[in-house]
């Protein structure tokens, strides 16, 4: 199964395997029952979880077999829930590139004015390119946009778009990819072949890498504030972080 897996990964398409996960979800938590892992989107508990990753970057035991979290994802979501005014208030919020294991919960929350973006994404409300956002100013009051940039031709762009788009006081989640050996971000355009551009940039479709250096941003490791039983049942990544992004 491990080995399957890992070809389907490398081979098909992100919009195709979206698809696909949905029926991959109903038999995948029965092969891994267990009580060893437990993922706090779904409530959900395994013996392990599948690995995730490409090539020689594959991680063990990260990706829910359910819902299809990842680390970051976990990590974001017990932020939120512990950490924020995200399911209390009343709030207008634009997901890009809306990650699938929060998708429904985000969609059915009755305090959420809630819309999707991306480029062609089959759970994005609105298709557009990031670099040129066809929506008003100061609209809304939480935006999330998680391992994106390094995706992106001009990220500097792209950002400044997002920062339009949000209210003075709003805030956001972005995380990117980081090389914590870096203090500079690490981005060279004439790297175009999709082997070279993983082996310096980890990915296939990335572009650059981010060091560890308009938004007002936090650097916030929550992951120093949980216990060591939680840390592992979670299977959260050490020096993952959340860049808390806000608005004057």
């Amino acid at each position: 199964m491990k080995k399957i897996f890992k070809f389907v990964l490398n081979t098909v398409p992100r919009p195709l395997l979206i698809r696909l996960s949905y029926v991959f979800k109903f038999f995948a938590p029965v092969v891994l029952k267990g009580d060893n892992v437990e993922c706090p989107v779904c409530e959900k508990k395994f013996k392990r979880f599948l690995p995730y990753g490409y090539n020689e970057y594959q991680r063990e035991n990260v990706l829910c077999p359910y819902d299809l979290t990842l680390e970051r994802h976990r990590l974001m979501w017990v932020y939120l829930k512990t950490k924020s005014n995200f399911f209390t208030d009343n709030l207008k919020v634009m997901h890009i590139a809306p990650e699938q294991c929060f998708y429904k919960t985000f969609r059915s929350q009755k305090n959420l004015d809630y819309t999707t973006g991306d480029l062609e994404s089959p759970l994005a409300d609105i298709h557009f390119d990031l670099h040129n956002i066809p929506l008003e100013d100061n609209q809304y009051d939480v935006i999330f946009c998680n391992h994106v940039m390094e995706h992106v031709d001009n990220d500097i762009q792209c950002m400044q778009e997002l920062l339009r788009i949000m209210k003075p006081g709003g805030w956001g989640i972005f995380q990117v990819p980081i090389d914590t050996t870096r203090d500079t971000t690490y981005e060279d355009p004439t790297i175009t072949d999709p082997k070279e551009r993983e082996k310096h940039f980890w990915q296939y479709d990335h572009v650059r890498l981010y060091g560890s250096a308009g938004f007002e941003v936090e650097e916030y490791d929550y992951t120093k504030e949980l216990d060591e039983e939680t840390y592992q049942r979670y299977r959260f990544q050490k020096g993952e972080m959340l860049y808390i992004v806000r608005k004057k």
